[in-house]
């Protein structure tokens, strides 16, 4: 395994580390570790926000005309520019 040391890490942030490993029965690395891979399997979310503001621009512009499209990903390779 490898090991990492984390500078400059806020006083009340290791106190909160802390008292949290403190609650889990862990020492401050294992409730650091738990914490980071935690962390790292957690399942990404992604804002889509800015869809909302683009089709609402969309809207006050009076819509846009897409091209029908093939559903396979071949046939729009063939299309070629426009």
């Amino acid at each position: 395994m490898s090991a990492i040391t984390v500078r400059r890490l806020p006083e009340g942030v290791k106190q909160r580390l802390r008292m949290r490993a403190a609650a889990n029965g862990r020492s401050m690395e294992a409730e650091a570790r738990a914490i980071l891979m935690d962390a790292l399997h957690a399942e990404r979310r992604v804002d889509l926000d800015w869809v909302d503001g683009l089709m609402a621009v969309g809207v006050e512009l009076g819509g846009v005309d897409l091209p029908d499209l093939p559903d396979d990903p071949a046939g729009a390779a063939r299309l070629g520019p426009r």
